[in-house]
Formats: structure tokens, C-alpha cells, sequence
């Protein structure tokens, strides 16, 4: 289900993105540099809409909806709950898995330390 809401997630971003880039702006035209650009403004006259700016809320309302629906099928996912605790957890279990490795202990006979030497003497 949440790949399904994905793609049309994808598909709707994909539309917005078209449909704002071949739409020509209202106040583009060259009286729109003088103040005529008025009558296309948000509160100016309003005029019909055509079927690119139709589609175009079409497609911000059904990308607007996905990105709630998946917002709220994040949220509300069964698992772990957190990154940070699942990356920890495998690094824990990975450290458990490796063996570990014992050095022995270098030890010197007793006869290659001279009697009457102090500590500090006795080489690494």
C-alpha cells in the first residue's frame, strides 16, 4: 500500500512540476512592467480559469493528500521506531559475533633477571 501511495506521490509531484513550468504567468506580458498586471493578481478580477491551471490543482491536492498519507503510514509503522536504536542494536550484535582474540602473555624466565636488579631496570 505504501508503495502504491509512493508512485502516485511521484506521479503528482511530476504534474506540478510540468504543469507550473508550461503554464505562461498572467503578469507576464509587458503591460505587467507598467502596473497593468493588476487585473491577474490574487485579489484582482479573477477572469476563468483554463484546464492547465485546473489540472495543476488537481495535481497540488493529490500530492498535497499522499504527502499526509504518508506522513501518517510513517508514523504509524511497526518496527524498531527508531534509526539510531537499529543501527546501535546491529552494532552491537555484530561486535558479539567476532571472535575474540587472546594474546599470551609474554613471560621472561626467572633466570634472565639478575637478583638485586631494581624494577625500573628490568626492559619492556
Amino acid at each position: 500500500m505504501e508503495n502504491l501511495v509512493t508512485v502516485i506521490h511521484i506521479i503528482a509531484a511530476a504534474g506540478v512540476i510540468g504543469l507550473v513550468l508550461l503554464q505562461h504567468g498572467k503578469g507576464a506580458d509587458m503591460g505587467a512592467a507598467f502596473g497593468s498586471g493588476a487585473s491577474g493578481s490574487l485579489f484582482g478580477v479573477s477572469g476563468s480559469s483554463n484546464f492547465m491551471s485546473k489540472a495543476t490543482a488537481v495535481c497540488v491536492a493529490v500530492f498535497f493528500a499522499t504527502s499526509l498519507t504518508l506522513a501518517y503510514m510513517a508514523s504509524h509503522r511497526s518496527g524498531n521506531g527508531s534509526v539510531i536504536k537499529a543501527t546501535q542494536t546491529l552494532e552491537v550484535k555484530s561486535d558479539m559475533d567476532k571472535p575474540t582474540e587472546t594474546k599470551p602473555a609474554e613471560t621472561k624466565p626467572a633466570d634472565a633477571i639478575p637478583a638485586g636488579s631494581a624494577a625500573k631496570d628490568i626492559p619492556n
